[in-house]
């Protein structure tokens, strides 16, 4: 049996207006009256979070000071992750398609994700993505779990993963962060990066990625390909 594992936000959820309205927010929320700032453009934002400058920094960028950087990044912090702005997320170009394509290729996919089980669960009944993973292949955090680092988290549901699921004959995990490819990796599984998500081509790299892939698309693509090639 072959799986693929694959991380939520990136590879199937563009999170990225979500991330540019509590930017917004926060620099509203931040600056003195009159204070002049300077508000980026989403596209010049989003590449800042995808070569990982520090939310200070971007803070400092957009022309507060070093105090007002520091209550920036905190608020932003607090405020990515609460229910309001969650709706901002939209589907991933392709990303249906590529889970249809998994579905019917009879592969056995499950999501592993940082996201909290109401969070994870306002998402799939808001873009109808439950059909494709039944509760026993959903691997997320609990709604009162402490967050540490996602780096140090998510090797955790891996591990619970590999314990739990039934054995398979090929693994493959699709993720677009530095958490993704680790957690990957501790566990010998083979992991494709995909640059459609929060880190860059750069940024991935960094953490020798068996592949990297453009999107969701590709990466399955990938997979399927190297099975047949395999089995030929």
């Amino acid at each position: 049996m072959l799986r693929l594992i694959t991380d939520f936000d990136g590879p199937i959820i563009d999170v990225s207006e979500r991330y540019y309205r509590v930017y917004q927010f926060c620099l509203e929320k931040i600056q003195c009256p009159n204070q002049q700032v300077q508000q980026l453009a989403k596209a010049e934002f989003w590449q800042l979070k995808r070569s990982r400058v520090p939310e200070k920094k971007i803070g400092i960028i957009s022309g507060l000071d070093e105090a007002q950087a520091q209550e920036f990044s905190q608020l932003r912090r607090q405020t990515v992750h609460t229910e309001s702005y969650f709706e901002y997320d939209t589907l991933a170009p392709g990303a249906v398609e590529a889970l249809l394509k998994v579905q019917q290729a009879g592969v056995d996919l499950v999501v592993m994700t940082m996201r909290r089980i109401r969070e994870l669960d306002y998402a799939f009944k808001k873009h109808d993505l439950g059909t494709f993973f039944p509760e026993n292949r959903c691997y997320c955090l609990s709604n009162d779990y402490v967050k540490t680092r996602d780096t140090d988290d998510k090797p955790l549901l891996m591990a619970r993963a590999i314990q739990e699921l039934p054995p398979a004959t090929d693994t493959w995990m699709v993720g677009d962060t530095e958490a993704d490819i680790i957690s990957a990796t501790k566990h010998n599984i083979k992991v494709i990066a995909v640059e459609c998500g929060i880190r860059d081509r750069a940024q991935l790299e960094q953490y020798q990625p068996n592949l990297i892939a453009r999107d969701l698309s590709s990466a399955v693509d990938l997979v399927l390909e190297r099975t047949l090639q395999q089995k030929s």
